[in-house]
């Protein structure tokens, strides 16, 4: 074992910024982490074991107790749970004759729940050894189940078990026809950098990871920080449930994705840059090397690219299982091998990022985008989509529709367009942009996809007439309270108390005095925390009870109230009270109680 460290380390040249990339490797091999890997590991990258155990403690994918050698993760995820995960699940334990959550005696398997896996166009699905295993069903569970039980290697199993399906449905401008190898680089290199950042620039490309920042203005700023180092950051961490466009994107228009990272490297003057790769997404790792490897050979990547005296290497980072790493400063502290905790801002990434230096952080599509539009140029990608959204947008559509997928569409299309083409009837509303987004009732499907409108980073689920609000607002809540950080008090202790509130609701227990405090708890957890998913961990309840309070009502128990009581009105109190001075100090002394 120490030898097997002693090597991995000395392959990462003793850097603390590969931990995660050691941590993997020694998780991989050992299924677990122990203290005396820690220990070995702090002498030899000259760190604390206290920082790396805050480490193995952060990320979902990380043990300090033995895992199965095969080591099952179910979706948990709201669609997963609409196409019968919860019955599946139960019957998985029972084949492998063992608890949801725990280690088989023989330490042979272990079965557990995780957040979405980005699966959810062929859900039930989940992880096996860190591999995808989609459209579970009681068949397919009894092969898993006997390759499990005659100990096969998972390189001998059936590769139809780790078959996962693109799903494109609808393709414009970006997913047509992928570019040609080099093509974006050439053009860029014809009409000058700045000509091409001018592209950019009346091409109005937003950021399409869902903030909507003005791409070429993150650029330019970071092209004007004073530093002899820069980096690019693509962010593959598409962590938000429901949510698969990049995983898609990775799997079939890399090419385009790695050009799109190369020319903002030409563009800003950055040598290095990364992939940061969701942990689920393992299965992409090696295909991805691969199409690395060809841009090097073909003088794309690598030293003096294309006779124009332009370095830039690309690297890919494998995450460890946290969905706050898909903000980007938590994913810039994960690169560096810490807690993907986010930072305090400003200074912003362009400015200080990367091992404190300039860095652009941007979406998948993004780089894919701007890819194209160095060979469409800016006007004819402007012409697309409405004044404030140019372009088009991706979807990842799922849920109670004929045809899940990926759906490409012009910017200021309707909602129920969007319906139609893929097969969703009887639709109750739509989950737009996650979790973190808005509900939208059966009422709203004339808005529009536009951030002047519903801005979303693809995120799209439908839910039709037989689903109850509750249901997925409480798998939404649990899920915040679950992928929480816990650095500020309003998110760590707001979330979990979000969490009990709704379900004491939920489960009959509530009065119409506790939807008064859960209305109040929202705005506190929305107003004061750190970063956005405590920023938008209330959303699910928030859109919801302005949209359907006759249900949230209807949960409540049987309790007379004096004449004239308004449960409007005291919510609207609730509101007030929550904007307070003291909300914070109020949370903390919660917290200690």
């Amino acid at each position: 074992m120490k030898k097997f460290i002693q090597e991995l380390c000395e392959k990462n040249n003793f850097q603390s910024v590969h931990l995660l990339t050691i941590l993997r490797k020694i998780q991989t091999k050992y299924f677990f982490i122990s203290k005396e890997d820690i220990e070995i590991l702090s002498n030899l990258l000259k760190i604390e074991s206290t920082q790396i155990i805050s480490v193995v403690e952060f990320y979902s994918f990380f043990h300090l107790k033995p895992r199965g050698h095969y080591d099952i993760f179910l979706s948990d995820s709201i669609t997963d749970q609409m196409l019968g995960q919860q019955s599946l699940a139960n019957y998985f334990a029972k084949k492998l004759k063992l608890q949801l959550g725990q280690v088989r005696d023989d330490g042979l398997v272990s079965l557990a729940y995780t957040s979405c896996t980005g699966m959810c166009d062929q859900g039930p699905a989940g992880l096996i050894n860190g591999y995808p295993i989609t459209q579970l069903n009681k068949a397919r569970i009894n092969t898993i189940v006997n390759l499990i039980e005659t100990q096969t290697a998972i390189q001998d199993w059936p590769r139809s078990i780790f078959t996962v399906n693109d799903n494109i449905y609808k393709t414009d401008l970006l997913l047509h026809q992928e570019i040609t190898q080099g093509e974006a680089l050439k053009a860029t290199f014809n009409r000058g950098l700045i000509a091409t950042l001018d592209e950019l620039k009346q091409s109005g490309l937003r950021g399409r990871g869902g903030a909507g920042f003005n791409t070429a203005m993150k650029w330019q700023f970071c092209s004007e920080e004073q530093s002899s180092e820069r980096y690019v950051v693509c962010n593959a961490d598409e962590g938000e449930p429901g949510t698969f466009k990049d995983r898609v994107l990775l799997n079939k228009y890399a090419n385009q994705v790695f050009e799109g990272m190369t020319l903002c490297a030409a563009i800003i003057g950055a040598e290095q840059g990364f992939l940061y790769l969701r942990a689920e997404y393992l299965h992409l790792y090696s295909s991805l090397k691969v199409v690395l490897a060809d841009r090097y050979e073909k003088n794309l990547l690598g030293n003096n690219i294309l006779q124009k005296n332009i370095n830039f290497n690309i690297e890919i980072r494998l995450g460890a299982g946290a969905y706050i790493c898909g903000e980007e400063s938590a994913l810039i502290e994960s690169l560096e091998g810490k807690p993907g905790i986010p930072r305090n801002r400003p200074p912003y990434p362009v400015v200080e990022g990367y091992l404190n230096k300039p860095t652009v952080v941007n979406n998948v599509e993004t780089f894919l985008a701007a890819a194209k539009i160095a060979i469409i140029g800016g006007q004819a990608f402007a012409k697309i989509g409405i004044k404030k959204s140019t372009g088009t947008k991706l979807l990842s559509i799922s849920g109670d529709c004929e045809r899940a997928g990926i759906y490409e569409y012009p910017f200021g299309t309707t909602i129920r367009q969007i319906l139609d083409d893929c097969g969703a009837k009887n639709v109750l509303g739509v989950q737009v942009g996650g979790p973190s987004g808005t509900f939208i009732s059966n009422q709203e499907f004339d808005r529009r996809l536009a951030f002047e409108d519903l801005a979303t980073g693809g995120s799209f689920i439908i839910f039709n007439q037989q689903r109850h609000i509750l249901d997925l607002v409480k798998n939404f809540t649990h899920f915040f309270a679950h992928e929480s950080c816990g650095f500020c008090t309003p998110c760590r202790v707001g979330t979990s108390l979000l969490k009990k509130q709704l379900d004491k609701i939920v489960d009959g227990h509530g009065s119409a005095g506790d939807v008064v405090a859960l209305e109040e708890l929202c705005q506190l957890v929305k107003n004061y925390s750190h970063c956005g998913l405590g920023q938008t961990a209330a959303n699910p309840i928030l859109s919801t009870l302005q949209r359907y309070p006759e249900i949230y009502q209807s949960k409540l128990k049987a309790i007379s109230y004096e004449p004239g009581f308004d449960l409007n009105a005291s919510l609207a109190t609730a509101r007030q009270l929550a904007n307070r001075d003291d909300s914070g100090a109020y949370l903390a002394q919660v917290e200690d109680e």
